[in-house]
């Protein structure tokens, strides 16, 4: 779990569609039948991010039953206290077990350190549960492991990571808005079932969040990059100033503005990023020594006074930081349809929004259009950004057919 990040502010081969801050109020939906939404939802540890994720539910305009589970009872009387659950229980409870077999939950989310998802995964294969899991945790490669050699049929397990945070830890840092606007990472591959991943879609829009689809075997090493390695600096940053304050009484008092905007994520849990960071060991140890390589880079420019040198490398880092949207606003007059026939395409999911990804279309909405028992048609709302001739080529190439047309938005 970490502070709120813009994956597409960098290039990498990663899946990307990414949907409007608004896009649960204001979907555009192609013709065909809507997805259902969850009506009964089980979170796992009741901390920050799931304790967000049942307030964000519990504040929808039609919300869902929410179970809430935790090991900690202050954090289930917390959360029944704030309504942010109907029923909540601790871990050791025999009424999850039941909670798991009755056939109502749809949706287990697993918001609980990767240290502990194993066990979990373990209870639920035991169990008769039949629906679609999911989790918020900041790595992916043990989990989905643990996932592929546990569950019983892997295909409904959908690995997610709500790209949002705050400096205060728990339950008592959770509120209904956290995720209004932040990325939230979805995994599929191709064994994935796409309705399946077309529902926890909607449900991540639905919580305002704007969703992007990386592949398992990318994800740790992005995160490392954009996440990780920051978290590991901001830290660093805050030892630097801590170690020059007792020569200088004022030092922290001067701490305003920039540093205090970097280190900010420094604030966060301790043991909960000592996790984080021996779970991603090397994609962030790899990442602190290619910083550490920048780093000497500008220390033996500013010894030598290489003002070429320095200049280049400032010129360049100040480039890349104004390439950085300020803000994501599609235009909604500018909608574009893409329609895709997944006959004998398995894995059309992953593959397409892949695709998308690469040339830099944003995906507002994604729905199935079923024709026949064997036959769909994979719809696409995109607004007006990216490279839709690029699209057309990848898919062609890759032997999808398309279609792609201006669409006006319902009213």
């Amino acid at each position: 779990m970490t502070d709120r990040e813009e994956l597409n502010d960098i290039e990498v081969s990663a899946q990307a569609e990414a949907l409007a801050e608004d896009a649960a109020n204001e979907t555009v939906m192609a013709e065909g039948s809507a997805i259902q939404p969850f009506s009964s939802v089980l979170v796992i540890g009741i901390g920050l991010i799931g304790g967000s994720i049942a307030a964000a539910l519990k504040a929808l305009p039609q919300p869902p039953r929410v179970l809430g589970v935790d090991v900690d009872r202050q954090s289930v009387s917390g959360a029944l206290e704030k309504c942010f659950i109907d029923e909540g229980a601790l871990a050791t409870d025999d009424v999850v077990d039941g909670w798991l077999s009755n056939g109502e939950i749809e949706l287990i989310i697993l918001a609980i350190p990767v240290s502990g998802a194993g066990k979990w995964l373990e209870r639920i294969s035991r169990s008769s549960f039949s629906g679609i899991i999911t989790d918020v945790s900041s790595t992916k490669a043990v989990l989905c492991a643990q996932a592929d050699g546990i569950l019983k049929d892997p295909r409904y397990f959908i690995p997610g990571h709500p790209m949002a945070g705050s400096e205060v830890n728990g339950l008592e840092g959770a509120r209904a808005n956290l995720f209004q606007g932040a990325h939230w990472i979805l995994c599929p591959n191709e064994d994935t079932d796409p309705e399946a991943y077309l529902r926890l879609h909607g449900f991540v829009t639905s919580l305002g969040a704007r969703t992007i689809s990386v592949p398992r075997s990318e994800h740790d090493s992005v995160i490392a990059i954009v996440s990780h390695v920051p978290h590991m600096v901001a830290s660093a940053l805050v030892q630097l100033a801590g170690d020059h304050a007792d020569k200088s009484q004022g030092l922290f008092r001067l701490a305003a503005g920039g540093f205090k905007d970097t280190t900010r994520i420094a604030a966060g849990s301790p043991e909960l990023w000592c996790g984080i960071a021996l779970d991603n060991k090397q994609a962030l140890a790899a990442g602190l020594a290619e910083l550490r390589d920048i780093i000497d880079g500008l220390e033996r420019s500013i010894r030598t006074e290489d003002r070429r040198v320095l200049t280049r490398m400032l010129e360049n880092a100040a480039e890349l930081r104004r390439a950085i949207p300020a803000s994501w606003v599609p235009s909604s007059e500018r909608l574009v349809e893409v329609r895709i026939p997944m006959t004998n395409h398995s894995g059309a999911i992953a593959q397409v929004t892949g695709f998308a990804g690469k040339v830099g279309c944003n995906i507002q909405s994604i729905d199935i259009d079923h024709i026949t028992e064997d036959t769909a048609i994979l719809e696409l709302i995109l607004t007006d950004e990216g490279d839709f001739g690029g699209l057309t080529s990848l898919l062609l190439d890759n032997g999808f057919d398309v279609s792609i047309r201006p669409l006006v938005p319902k009213e």
